[in-house]
């Protein structure tokens, strides 16, 4: 028997919604790599793009557990010495909640030309219920294990 090896006429592309409204942060943001990757589908293949096309709404109510949201820092650098600059979890939610989900998704994905390219692309991300991707008929994605407790 061979090894199993995903075509492109074999893949069939899906779209789903979830809503991030009390879900904790990390849970979700792996379950949902998961998704994009295509790794809940049988016919897995790691170096081709088998995933699905992932709606994430209400991310401005997304969770964090412990101390986090007071903790938690988003680091960047401009490339001049001494200019890197740590913006607090707070502030970044507050102002653009959708870069939080973005940023946790986008560090579990592979850190390869498929995963910064491809994968990327399969991520919509809105703060609000509403979203413009009616056409495409999301199905409800729920998680039980990313819900806060």
């Amino acid at each position: 028997m061979k090894t199993y090896s995903a075509t492109p006429k074999d893949i069939d592309r899906r779209w789903y919604v979830v809503d991030a409204e009390g879900m904790v942060l990390g849970r979700l943001a792996s379950e949902v790599a998961k998704i994009i990757r295509g790794k809940h589908k049988p016919m897995y293949t790691p170096h081709m793009d088998t995933g699905d096309f992932v709606i994430v709404i209400n991310a401005s109510k997304v969770q964090v557990t412990g101390r986090k949201a007071e903790q938690k820092t988003y680091f960047s650098h401009t490339g001049y010495m001494g200019h890197e600059k740590h913006t607090p979890f707070a502030s970044v939610l507050a102002k653009h909640p959708e870069r939080v989900i973005e940023k946790a998704v986008y560090g579990m994905l592979p850190k390869t030309a498929l995963g910064r390219q491809v994968l990327r692309r399969k991520l919509r991300v809105f703060a609000g219920a509403e979203h413009p991707h009616i056409a495409q008929s999301p199905a409800a994605l729920t998680f039980s294990s990313a819900e806060a407790k």
